[in-house]
């Protein structure tokens, strides 16, 4: 079977995955206990079936099970995501607004804790049970242990409440809401031009540096928290291929020490570390629920705890369905990848 045919039976399989996780999901939401229904009538004195029966009217909640489902499957492989129960705005604005925090918090932190954790990964590998490999290692595991929100609150603790170095909250400066009310509380932008009626802009460095300096303390805390999975895959796999005949060989050659340890034994040593990877990016979009939480950052996260306080079903719904299209778009990727990393593998 050839990379073409590999890539179709994959696709394909993939769409019967989707469906299935959308059905799961619809199911687990049905027999979920209690009803999103009591947050709105929980308050009044009197609950009248009639008002109650409205409001299941209003959200369609009325309709027999199979027509829900019909129409859940319909709205959801069409991005009509439905009402949220907890704003009442359209669920996919309220994705748009925080996809692009999310997205940038975590892309760095899971940029950051792959690099760190497999180059100290490799390090330690190479230096085995040395003072280096001893050090990494016990760090590692101590960040790893740790709760995320613990960390987050000690470095708010630190650099926010001892030295004021860092804010506390937000994704940028609170007096630019006053400075510059009139453009959404941000700093004018650079315009490029108008294309079909869209214009196009760019930030200003006064609004990136502004930004970078709220996104120090979580992701801090999220890298912290996660480069040590990485770092001891990525001594584990290492310490297996350094003991190949190939590396001896490589050796033997005279190639320089980084050579043999970046181009020949990490390569063979990465198809484990590219699964991890593909994984962190694949849960890209939870967000990072209980540090967006502590540093009150308003992402998919800090969103996806809300939803849950007040039992926001669509909201919960939709979340989990993008994170599952995530998760499976990662697999079908890294499936591809391990070919090009590792000729050896055959598409079969």
């Amino acid at each position: 079977m050839g990379l073409r045919a590999f890539i179709i039976k994959r696709a394909i399989f993939s769409v019967f995955l989707i469906f299935f996780v959308l059905t799961l999901n619809f199911i687990i939401f049905q027999l979920m206990p209690g009803s999103p229904i009591e947050i709105f009538v929980g308050g009044l004195k009197v609950k009248k079936p009639e008002m109650i029966q409205e409001i299941l009217a209003s959200f369609g909640l009325d309709q027999p099970v199979h027509v829900r489902y019909t129409k859940y499957i319909y709205n959801m492989l069409t991005g009509q995501f439905g009402i949220s129960f907890q704003s009442g705005n359209y669920i996919a604005n309220e994705v748009a607004e925080r996809l692009g925090n999310t997205l940038v918090l975590i892309g760095f932190e899971s940029i950051l804790s792959i690099v760190l954790g497999v180059i100290l990964g490799v390090i330690a590998a190479q230096r085995r049970g040395g003072i280096f490999d001893n050090a990494v290692v016990l760090a590692s595991l101590t960040t790893y242990s740790l709760p995320s929100f613990w960390m987050g609150m000690i470095l708010l603790l630190v650099f926010y409440y001892r030295l004021g170095w860092f804010p506390v909250a937000g994704t940028f400066p609170r007096d630019w809401a006053i400075i510059y009310g009139d453009t959404g509380g941000l700093p004018p932008r650079i315009i490029l031009g108008n294309l079909f009626g869209t214009t196009i802009s760019l930030p200003s460095l006064l609004e990136i540096s502004g930004r970078l300096w709220h996104l120090v303390l979580p992701t801090l805390t999220l890298v912290l928290f996660s480069y040590g999975g990485f770092l001891l895959l990525t001594r584990a796999t290492m310490l297996e291929t350094l003991t190949e005949d190939y590396i001896v060989t490589a050796r033997a050659k005279g190639l320089k020490e980084r050579t043999v340890l970046y181009k020949h034994a990490l390569k063979n040593a990465s198809l484990p570390i590219i699964t991890s990877a593909a994984l962190s990016f694949g849960f890209i979009l939870t967000g990072a629920i209980i540090s967006e939480q502590v540093f009150t950052y308003p992402g998919l996260g800090k969103w996806t705890w809300d939803a849950i306080s007040f039992r926001d079903y669509p909201a919960l719904q939709t979340i989990f369905f993008l994170i599952a299209l995530c998760v499976i778009a990662a697999n079908f990727i890294s499936d591809i990848l391990y070919g090009v990393v590792d000729p050896r593998i055959k598409y079969g």
